[in-house]
């Protein structure tokens, strides 16, 4: 079961990336550029949890959100086309000294067919890049929501 730990250092609060983490509204895809709108389903949503479909007709997950402590985000991930088990993502953010924050992300992906076995293997190897690459953009589109200059 491929496990990708990725690091990066941000220049918004915790509480600026949990608002916009958890921002289920129309142009989610432009924070996660991995889901389409047109696939996004909010089936719940509380004060610090959600149920909700996202992702793309190809590859589509049901997650639930828990953001009860305001410095981490977890997403389980409840139904899906490829990935079952343990899989899902959670973000860390630990406040710097500085004003930034280090965000720590964990995805895990346990396939539940071949698709998702197949796209689990990639993911384990080449794809950690691509998850990488996601992560920075998604990272970048938060930082331009609050006005946050590169």
């Amino acid at each position: 079961m491929p496990t990708i730990h990725l690091t990066r250092t941000i220049r918004v609060t915790p509480e600026q990336f949990v608002a916009a983490v958890t921002d289920f509204g129309p142009g989610r895809s432009k924070i996660f550029g991995n889901t389409s709108d047109e696939v996004l389903e909010v089936h719940g949503l509380g004060e610090t949890t959600a149920d909700v479909t996202e992702g793309t007709k190809a590859g589509w997950e049901r997650l639930h959100y828990d953001w009860l402590n305001p410095h981490r985000v977890t997403m389980t991930t409840v139904d899906s086309n490829l990935w079952g088990g343990s899989s899902g993502h959670t973000y860390e953010l630990v406040p710097q000294g500085d004003g930034t924050t280090r965000l720590d992300v964990t995805i895990v992906r346990e396939g539940k067919n071949v698709a998702g076995r197949l796209a689990g293997l990639l993911v384990g190897s080449i794809a950690k890049g691509a998850l990488g690459k996601a992560v920075s953009n998604t990272v970048t589109a938060i930082e331009q929501r609050y006005g946050v200059r590169s």
